[in-house]
């Protein structure tokens, strides 16, 4: 059972912030992609994810390989999901590493095309490495509960809970020089600052959407 408590007033009329969630948009088209050394890299699972305890990759014998089962990718997307992790353009990359250089972690990929020559940017697994305790409960609009269930890895641990209508303030001291990270108590939410949705944008990356953290 999950002890939950509704933290903040229901506020809309709310001026617009500086931070936001970067979240996959999945409305772009894009290319079938199949994993093609799953068993070699992830045996028995067949899932990417962080090793225990941290952010980042394990140490990869051998790239993850992928197939995009199209003849020719003209404009292949930047940025899209991968199990715990994005798969990004080396322009994505370029753009994260010029905005936060330690804020982000890249292991190198092998991409090829069916039945054609790939002529697209190369790809990298991402991931949002930096976790930070940031938020500002108290100004904050969202469910905060206790994982009071043994059978979870994080008994007892705080966690935080939030759909449609969720505003999340942060504390600009705890944030300091940070221009992305991963939410404490919640890390699949990984949160940018202006500068970093101002290159994105401006470098025209397709798959990526920002959404206003004072209004979620």
């Amino acid at each position: 059972m999950n002890d939950n408590e509704k933290v903040g007033p229901r506020r809309r009329s709310v001026p617009k912030g500086q931070y936001y969630e970067m979240a996959i948009d999945f409305r772009p088209a894009r290319p079938r992609m199949t994993w093609e050394n799953a068993d070699a890299l992830a045996p028995g699972t067949q899932l990417l994810a962080p090793p225990p305890g941290r952010r980042g990759f394990p140490e990869y014998f051998e790239p993850p390989r992928f197939l995009f089962k199209k003849k020719r990718v003209r404009r292949p997307l930047d940025i899209r999901h991968f199990h715990s992790f994005w798969l990004v353009s080396d322009r994505a990359k370029m753009v994260f590493q010029a905005v936060d250089h330690a804020g982000f972690e890249f292991a190198a990929c092998d991409v090829s095309v069916s039945r054609g020559t790939y002529d697209g940017p190369r790809y990298w697994l991402c991931d949002a490495i930096r976790v930070l305790d940031a938020l500002d409960e108290e100004q904050s609009r969202l469910e905060i509960g206790i994982q009071d269930d043994p059978k979870y890895e994080d008994f007892g641990k705080k966690y935080y809970n939030f759909r449609s209508g969720a505003k999340l303030v942060f504390n600009e001291d705890a944030v300091g020089g940070a221009h992305v990270f991963r939410m404490a108590f919640c890390y699949r939410t990984v949160i940018c600052d202006q500068a970093l949705k101002d290159a994105c944008k401006e470098a025209g990356l397709l798959g990526i959407q920002f959404n206003n953290a004072l209004d979620i």
